[in-house]
């Protein structure tokens, strides 16, 4: 216990006894303040005021234990596969005007890297959407109309020719550029979303998203995926293509760098077009700190 004066900073201290009383001797009279605090216990203060000559004797004082306050914070910790389970779900309902597939770009810069399962399964979700074989049925549509692949000629049986072939090289591309160097060469096919810095630099960024991507390890390096799918696709089509369309020896090496060409394209429209136009990647934007 300690007593203190107006405007004085220390003051008597003594100890109680083991029944809890206490004693100062020889204090002045005057207005006072007395101290109560025990280790464990909410100190507790009184005031008073003793006349000359008076032995002054305090109420009952009781000292409680304070208010405590526990703040339980209650987690789930993910492993990375179920936050890439998570993650992969979200970039499932992508879709550029809310219709268009969107999957293979990832708006999170650290997305948790992907198991051979879920590219596989990235692809499958790719190349059996419903807009992608409609998408396939207009190409060809477009390629009967204009003639092209004329060795399959026209009719019923050469669009289906055409639609056949189209798809295959859309298959194979994902299949193999997406999915299958992917799980060898330990890469992750997606584009990264990098939405910041000059517009130069996201540009040159997408555009080089077809010779660079990211591998499982959170490194960048080159894309040999993308540039093994794409002359696989190429390669694959010149088993099946009809031969006065395939120009030559030239015709692999000239298809695959147009697929790449239409990478880097693509890589632009994921930076600058599509990211405004896909709603849930709105929807998670705003939602995020």
């Amino acid at each position: 216990m300690k007593l203190t004066r107006e405007g004085q900073s220390s003051g008597l201290e003594v100890t109680s006894s083991e029944d809890g009383l206490f004693a100062f001797s020889n204090v002045a009279p005057g207005v006072f303040q007395l101290t109560i605090s025990s280790p464990g216990l909410a100190s507790h203060q009184f005031s008073g005021t003793l006349q000359s000559g008076e032995a002054y004797v305090t109420p009952l004082i009781m000292l409680v234990i304070p208010a405590q306050v526990t703040e339980v914070r209650v987690g789930v910790e993910l492993t990375p596969q179920q936050l890439a389970d998570v993650q992969i779900k979200e970039q499932e309902k992508q879709r550029v005007f809310g219709v268009i597939p969107n999957f293979y770009v990832s708006y999170e810069p650290n997305a948790a890297p992907l198991t051979a399962k879920h590219k596989f399964g990235l692809a499958w979700k790719s190349a059996s959407d419903p807009i992608t074989l409609a998408g396939v049925g207009v190409l060809a549509g477009i390629d009967q109309a204009g003639d092209r692949w004329s060795g399959y000629g026209q009719g019923v049986q050469g669009y289906a020719k055409r639609y056949g072939a189209s798809y295959a090289n859309v298959f194979t591309a994902t299949f193999v550029g997406g999915a299958v160097m992917p799980s060898i060469l330990k890469q992750d096919p997606r584009y990264f979303y990098k939405g910041s810095g000059s517009k130069r630099s996201r540009f040159l960024y997408a555009v080089a998203s077809s010779v660079i991507c990211k591998g499982d390890n959170g490194r960048w390096q080159p894309n040999y995926s993308n540039v093994i799918g794409s002359f696989a696709g190429a390669g694959t089509a010149a088993l099946y293509l009809p031969a006065n369309d395939r120009r030559g020896s030239g015709f692999i090496v000239s298809s695959a760098l147009i697929r790449l060409g239409e990478t880097s394209l693509a890589g632009v429209l994921q930076e600058f077009v599509f990211s405004k136009v896909t709603p849930s990647h709105k929807r998670r934007s705003a939602s995020q700190p």
